[in-house]
């Protein structure tokens, strides 16, 4: 039903605040031919900013360095799904918040599947030739994308919308002692901030990697980041 749905008023809101109120609610993807449709409950996300001199500067966001092609989704309306690969083969989604012309987005990192399992199961087996474990089924954004059968055009799909392929549904609110906070996952700058969320106790959520310090002393020498960009 469609009062069930995020509106985009929810999500025109600083990334945190988008963050907080995605995590819990259910991410309801189309069915196949032969089967109904899958529904994920969102229990891990991560908030990521916009440009320097914008309201949310994030270094470590798409959108730091101003508006792209890629990046376009967004600067746009709240609700919509930034879809981008991650290392040339997982698709990630994310959520744009912030109002009209602000860039805010926010990362869907790992969901548990309540609702068409063995559809998750045959999309996960075309690229694994080991079973994957019920609670892994969404653990990490690339898998989360591959269990909704995630494609780039989904690109700017609206999420708030009754008639899209790919909706965002609330659920009841979570209880402030269930959800955790603590650095993102994998990035190499911006690393202290706690934009990171996540349902305590939830088995789907994933394991905590810190950026790569290699990766780190590259971009130093480089001179694509400075010694304080990590320290947020």
């Amino acid at each position: 039903m469609s009062d069930a749905l995020l509106t985009a008023d929810e999500l025109a809101v600083d990334p945190v605040t988008a963050a907080r109120r995605i995590l819990g609610c259910d991410l309801v993807a189309p069915a196949d031919a032969d089967t109904g449709p899958v529904r994920l409950r969102i229990v891990e996300v991560e908030a990521y900013g916009g440009p320097e001199g914008g309201r949310h500067a994030d270094p470590a966001a798409h959108s730091f360095p101003g508006p792209t092609p890629r990046n376009g989704v967004m600067f746009g309306r709240a609700g919509r799904l930034y879809v981008y690969r991650s290392y040339g083969i997982h698709l990630c989604l994310n959520v744009s918040a912030e109002v009209d012309g602000e860039s805010a987005a926010v990362l869907l990192r790992a969901a548990e599947v309540t609702d068409g399992h063995d559809t998750v199961v045959r999309r996960r087996s075309r690229t694994r030739s080991t079973e994957v474990p019920a609670d892994r089924l969404a653990m990490g954004p690339g898998n989360l994308g591959a269990a909704v059968a995630a494609d780039l055009d989904d690109n700017g799909v609206d999420l708030c919308s009754p008639a899209s392929p790919l909706r965002l549904e609330r659920r009841v609110p979570l209880d402030q002692d269930a959800v955790m906070s603590g650095p993102r996952v994998g990035i190499t700058i911006a690393t202290g901030r706690p934009w990171r969320f996540w349902i305590a106790g939830s088995p789907a959520v994933s394991a905590f990697r810190a950026g790569s310090a290699a990766v780190r002393r590259r971009r130093l020498a480089a001179g694509t980041i400075d010694a304080e960009g990590s320290d947020w």
